[in-house]
């Protein structure tokens, strides 16, 4: 008889006009990493906030019990009490803290006289020494990167000797390498004991940590899968998520590429904005024709997203150099207005914190880049704003009750087409897209690579910005790869390899490290 450390029985959650979690019921084994997946909507997130107390006891049908007894807890302190710790998918690290403070904020080291810090760093340095981190407790967590900081969440979670681990989308702000780097870590977890659920869309993560996988669809339970001798078919578990075969990821276009040039950018270097030595796009130089897709590749760190933002009106950086030309003409471009007036848009990464207003509705954010657009005598035709938005949401097919509805409530690949619709009425010419499907299922996925090709296909300039290598050869004409600021290599789509993008990046930087031995 299998020993259950976890037992979900008969949850129900309603929100207004959803049923996002409908009659689950589930059993964790312990000592094992279980994987939740789902398309964006399933309930998966709702699901893991039920048993983290992130939504409290009596706010949601049905029962969950840990380690025998029923649990009711009121919030998420409750479950930590008794070692349930939940990493969300956006980190809940403060920046201008140090690791060690942020690693016990609210489970502080009590002395005499106050926060015992001593005891504070070294037990930070200790759990730090567990997850492979070298750095010192005292650096701020604005001075180390995504990786790191996922990692200080482990750390963190450590520290409150955590026997289940929640975690969300845990690697869907890292390299490859850093990922396969944090799967490892679970199943050395899973070595000493610990229980583990993890929710993602990245099928080959799941299928290389997961023993069971439980699929999820429109807020009901699927099915569990044994996946105890990792040879599960990824096809197998795409067919539970979404209800049908997906025979190919990527939707096939025609590739009438345009001989003219929708943006060409010239030796173009940006310096950062803090550490104002520190040049972090050195010398780039490279052009996307009308009708064509191109693709950046990169390790983290390469400095794509600061090229694309300091692009799109200096919204990165100082010190920028170089010229930018949009259909032939040099453009001068002081600010963000600046950008989308000439026809050049930046869909960010980070759709929660810069690409939408979560407190505001579907409507709002849609016409939010070019409100002019709805408006007579500066004031907010509501009618027109509301057909517009309706409009966008029909050809999207983006799944909300009433475009009235708060973007903060929906899904994250509909939030991700709320985004896109919102550069989509700004009527841009030159589409740039950073990490456009991060952390949206595999259907969303579909539905936004064809959204692109649409695009494409009406003359549009679209660049891409990636972290997954298949995204950038199933989706891409030619590829860009970058590395430590510079442009490394360009290839078309069709002769690149995942195996020649890392081999380019890995010349490159065995190229500096003899370049820099040379100056020393």
């Amino acid at each position: 008889m299998a020993d259950n450390i976890l037992v979900v029985k008969n949850i129900t959650k309603h929100y207004p006009g959803v049923r996002a979690l409908d009659n689950v019921s589930l059993n964790i084994e312990r000592g094992e990493i279980h994987a939740l997946v789902g398309e964006n909507g399933a309930g998966k997130s709702t699901l893991m906030n039920v048993l983290s107390g992130t939504l409290a006891y009596g706010d949601y049908e049905g029962s969950t019990e840990y380690d025998g007894k029923e649990c009711r807890f009121k919030n998420v302190r409750d479950s930590e009490k008794v070692g349930i710790v939940y990493i969300h998918q956006e980190l809940a690290l403060i920046p201008e803290l140090s690791i060690g403070e942020n690693m016990f904020l609210g489970n502080e080291r009590k002395g005499r006289f106050g926060i015992d810090w001593d005891e504070t760093f070294s037990q930070a340095a200790a759990h730090l020494k567990q997850v492979g981190l070298k750095d010192s407790p005292s650096t701020l967590i604005k001075d180390i990167g995504t990786g790191k900081q996922q990692l200080v969440e482990i750390a963190k979670a450590l520290s409150k000797n955590v026997k289940l681990l929640i975690l969300d989308e845990p690697t869907s702000s890292l390299n490859e390498e850093e990922a396969k780097m944090l799967l490892d870590m679970l199943k050395d977890f899973k070595k000493q004991g610990m229980t583990s659920i993890i929710s993602s869309h990245k099928l080959s993560e799941v299928a290389y940590v997961a023993d069971r996988i439980t699929i999820m669809r429109d807020g009901k339970f699927i099915e569990t899968i044994d996946n105890q001798d990792r040879n599960i078919d990824e096809d197998r578990i795409i067919r539970g998520m979404v209800g049908r075969e997906m025979t190919d990821r990527y939707p096939s276009r025609e590739h009438n590429i345009s001989s003219e040039i929708g943006l060409e950018v010239k030796d173009w270097s940006v310096y950062h904005p803090v550490y104002t030595e520190k040049r972090v796009v050195n010398h780039v130089s490279f052009n996307v024709h009308k009708g064509e897709i191109i693709g950046f590749s990169g390790l983290q760190g390469a400095g794509r997203t600061e090229l694309a933002m300091s692009i799109f009106g200096k919204s990165y950086g100082t010190a920028i150099t170089g010229t930018l030309e949009v259909a032939g003409k040099e453009i001068h471009l002081k600010n963000e207005r600046d950008a989308i007036e000439a026809g050049v848009a930046y869909l960010t990464e980070d759709r929660k914190g810069n690409g939408l207003i979560l407190i505001d509705t579907v409507a709002r954010n849609t016409t939010l880049a070019r409100l002019e657009k709805v408006c007579r005598h500066g004031v907010i035709n509501v009618d027109k704003e509301n057909r517009v938005a309706e409009e966008y949401r029909e050809k999207l097919r983006t799944k909300t009750p009433t475009v009235q509805q708060n973007v903060g409530n929906l899904s994250g690949g509909n939030q991700q087409k709320v985004l896109l619709a919102k550069w989509m009425f700004a009527d841009s010419d030159v589409l740039i897209m950073d990490e456009p499907t991060r952390g949206i299922d595999v259907g969303a996925k579909y539905e936004i690579y064809g959204i692109m090709n649409d695009l494409v296909e009406q003359g549009k300039s679209v660049i891409m910005i990636s972290s997954e290598m298949p995204e950038l050869l199933g989706m891409c004409d030619r590829i860009y790869v970058m590395n430590e600021g510079e442009l490394v290599a360009e290839m078309n789509a069709c002769d690149a390899t995942q195996e020649k993008i890392m081999g380019a990046i890995l010349r490159s930087g065995k190229k500096a490290s003899k370049d820099e031995s040379k100056g020393a």
